[in-house]
């Protein structure tokens, strides 16, 4: 096998809510899998993570607990977490023959002190060396390829599945920033509660993501999309198939989708002067996977009068960002939050 040099043994890692991406330096992406683990109850060891993990969502027996270790973009079952995180990192370490690599984590703006010691503990415990953690937004501009590190304003808008993060930055630091606890999963959710308040059916949160990717828009379409899904009548107990049109997913997803746009509009308004005509030319970059709902970008441009534009992948925006982190650890060591060294 053959051996990488000490510069290919470092990782970064996008722990999100929905998805969790790995990427080793040198090879970029190297693992991109949903935010799931499966436990066994009686031995507490892992018998799936992933996207096996994720097909045994509400159909688990007992002794098995199928989970989502992380909400609204920060850990919510410390055990799970880890084991999933050793499960990933081991992944990597033992395919590219990594051992105890430096790890840089994306972590949301308005995570804790607690929450941070958290997922740092995680990930040394995982097979680290060393943990750094990036906010995310810093690193999903880092990933849009936009320069944090020139003296001009410019904004991110990251819509995540856990949260959706907004920040303005300028000289390699965040100026402002808003972490709101509302993005993917909470539009699932607002689709599932929809669909049985109005049509009497219910419907897994698998069912609402499919339906949210491929018919969900933030402003009415053109030319109204359907799609066929099947759900459990809520009177019979029985399956029952519906057609669902993209006005309907719009209008169980407006409340939300409005609140996102809020937050946007008020992270503007205390933006300083000077750096706010710098984002007024330059415009709003959307990323993470809420940035690939239809008019998205549409209604954004239009509650703020502002350009607004997709990143070129914004699904691997955060990621990307804690890669180009660590291959330019020294120069780019002031965007991180936190840092913690173990030898």
């Amino acid at each position: 096998m053959k051996l990488f040099s000490i510069k290919s043994k470092d990782i970064g890692i996008d722990l999100g809510t929905a998805n969790t991406l790995v990427t080793l330096r040198g090879k970029g992406i190297v693992l991109k899998e949903p935010s799931v683990v499966a436990i066994d109850r009686k031995t507490n060891t892992i018998l799936a993570t992933g996207h096996e993990a994720k097909e045994m969502l509400g159909r688990t027996p007992d002794q098995i607990k199928a989970v989502r270790p992380l909400k609204d973009g920060v850990i919510a079952d410390f055990t799970a977490t880890q084991l999933m995180l050793k499960n990933l990192i081991s992944k990597v370490c033992q395919r590219y023959n990594v051992v105890r690599p430096r790890v840089v984590v994306g972590v949301p703006s308005g995570i804790t002190e607690v929450e941070e010691r958290a997922v740092e503990e995680s990930v040394l415990q995982a097979g680290a060396k060393e943990v750094y953690l990036i906010e995310e937004p810093m690193a999903a501009a880092i990933g849009a390829n936009l320069d944090v590190a020139e003296p001009s304003g410019s904004i991110i808008v990251d819509i995540g599945g856990g949260t959706t993060e907004v920040a303005v930055i300028s000289l390699g630091g965040i100026v402002i920033s808003s972490s709101l606890r509302i993005a993917g999963d909470e539009l699932d959710e607002d689709i599932t509660n929809y669909i049985k308040r109005e049509m009497n059916l219910a419907i897994g949160e698998t069912t609402a993501e499919q339906i949210k990717m491929q018919i969900g828009c933030a402003m009415p379409l053109m030319t109204d999309m359907t799609m066929q899904i099947r759900g459990r009548d809520l009177e019979t107990g029985l399956p029952r198939n519906i057609e669902i049109a993209s006005s309907q997913i719009e209008e169980a997803m407006r409340e939300s989708i409005s609140k996102i746009v809020e937050s946007v509009k008020q992270t503007l308004e205390k933006t300083p002067p000077e750096l706010a005509s710098d984002i007024i030319e330059k415009g709003i970059v959307l990323a993470g996977g809420g940035a690939l709902i239809q008019n998205m970008d549409k209604l954004l441009s239009q509650k703020t009068g502002m350009p607004v534009y997709i990143a070129e992948t914004p699904l691997e925006c955060v990621v990307k960002g804690t890669e180009k982190t660590i291959e330019d650890l020294e120069k780019l060591k002031t965007v991180l939050i936190n840092s913690r060294k173990r030898r």
